[in-house]
């Protein structure tokens, strides 16, 4: 599940996206209000989390072109500036939702949660593919009813190809979906986390697989007929 965190404060910048990482979430991160548009109309994230004091492009105003240009993405307003005036302005420019700073983590993530679930209208809250179950807002996992548990990546790559299931997922594809935009690493790596998926799949019993499509990526199949 990736997020963009648009926010000036380097510190803060970089506690938060470590902490949301922890969390699982893949978080690319933008110091100023131009750069944040250019990578939320890049599409792509599930949430985009914003300060409103940005230099470049305040984040009313952030928030109002990406609604002007057509963008649905979720965005929860994150600021200082938590007054009643603002936090309306915040909203009609089109955010979310809205949280002062100081403020708690547990309550960031929980609304964050929120903003995913209501950002899936439209798809299944719950991926099925044969007897596994995939829940992207409760990063949960279970074969057969049993829960199965994954480290952050692997649920990343196994969430990506269960939005998919069935079709081929070009290796490049789950990268972006994954690794943080700023990954320069050796695109195979997508192949160990397949690999690391397949075994625990297999020693659960799954009725699903991963195949390997040639040259191109990877398809989570149905595998129950084969059973």
């Amino acid at each position: 599940m990736r997020l963009l965190l648009v926010e000036e404060e380097t510190e803060l910048a970089r506690s938060l996206s470590q902490g949301l990482r922890a969390e699982g979430y893949t978080v690319d991160v933008a110091g100023d209000g131009l750069e944040g548009l250019a990578l939320a109309e890049s599409g792509g994230y599930a949430v985009v989390v914003m300060d409103l004091m940005l230099p470049g492009l305040n984040g009313f105003r952030l928030c109002r072109q990406l609604r002007e240009r057509g963008s649905t993405v979720p965005v929860l307003i994150l600021t200082a500036k938590n007054g009643e005036y603002d936090e309306a302005e915040a909203l009609d420019s089109g955010a979310d939702d809205f949280l002062g700073k100081p403020f708690s983590y547990v309550v960031l993530t929980a609304r964050l949660r929120a903003l995913i679930r209501r950002g899936a209208v439209g798809r299944p809250a719950v991926l099925t593919v044969g007897d596994l179950t995939v829940d992207p807002a409760a990063r949960r996992c279970r074969v057969a009813g049993a829960e199965l548990h994954f480290t952050t990546k692997e649920f990343g790559v196994l969430e990506c190809l269960a939005h998919r299931a069935g079709t081929t997922v070009p290796k490049t594809e789950i990268l972006d979906a994954v690794w943080d935009h700023a990954y320069r690493g050796d695109l195979n790596i997508v192949e160990v986390y397949v690999a690391a998926l397949r075994r625990k799949l297999h020693a659960a019993g799954a009725r699903c697989g991963i195949d390997t499509v040639r040259g191109i990526g990877y398809r989570l199949t149905d595998r129950r007929d084969l059973h």
